[in-house]
């Protein structure tokens, strides 16, 4: 009897267990895709390489690599990848697993294999995608020659501190989810020399152009303002660090 019990409570978890994957699957199908803005002009100077958009001259030295948000399409970062490719550099977005960048954070190792020819890369991205940026940042420092992070943190187990990587973090004054008050807090996981900018008006869902996100607070600047203070951060940071020439 003790037997059947036992077959049938193993049975039951199984069950459990197998909805519960399924709901997240379907969960993590829901996503924040790219929409327009009068305020934003897309160019199709891009490519599709399997799982990445690729923006700006496939023969520079400097490669930047940016991994969305969670559920965020990689489509909603073409503005800024656009306008980043300008400044001489190689951009790319790609689709990760689940659309979750910490499933897939060595997904960057994809484009490095690929464009040997690159001799500087820049690992970032948004929220959970930046966080992600960090955790490849933390395992393949001979890699990487800078980390970007976008209204995003490194976590604690991912602690860069004692390295001398130079990062950018970028926050939003209004961000309701990657708040003030955790980017300081997070500020131990990065070393001392990190850069930090706080775009007053700015919130989370703008650093990517894919509407309102739940959580976030109401923005205070246009999308298109936010995401060209970005893109010059960014470019000055690059040019800082001779990565632009």
């Amino acid at each position: 009897m003790k037997k059947i019990f036992n077959k049938k409570v193993l049975f039951a978890l199984i069950i459990v267990i197998l909805l519960a994957v399924s709901a997240f699957f379907v969960w993590s199908q829901i996503t924040y895709e790219a929409i327009d803005d009068s305020g934003i002009k897309l160019e199709n100077n891009y490519s599709k390489e399997n799982d990445w958009i690729i923006y700006g001259d496939k023969n520079s030295t400097t490669g930047v690599i940016l991994y969305p948000g969670a559920k965020v399409e990689p489509e909603a970062y073409g503005y800024l990848a656009q306008e980043l490719a300008e400044s001489n550099m190689l951009v790319a977005i790609p689709k990760v697993t689940m659309n979750f960048a910490i499933f897939n954070y060595s997904k960057a190792d994809e484009l490095i294999d690929e464009y040997n020819g690159v001799k500087n890369w820049i690992i970032g991205g948004h929220s959970m995608g930046g966080a992600a940026a960090a955790m490849y940042a933390d395992k393949n420092m001979d890699q990487v020659q800078g980390l970007v992070l976008l209204g995003s943190y490194a976590a604690e187990n991912e602690t860069l501190a004692n390295s001398s990587l130079p990062v950018l973090s970028i926050s939003g004054s209004e961000d309701g989810l990657s708040t003030p008050e955790k980017i300081k807090d997070h500020k131990p996981y990065l070393p001392d020399n990190a850069e930090y900018f706080e775009i007053k008006g700015g919130n989370h869902a703008q650093f990517g152009v894919y509407g309102e996100q739940s959580g976030d607070k109401e923005a205070k600047i246009s999308v298109k303002k936010q995401q060209d203070i970005i893109v010059d951060k960014i470019e000055k940071w690059a040019e800082q660090h001779n990565w632009t020439k």
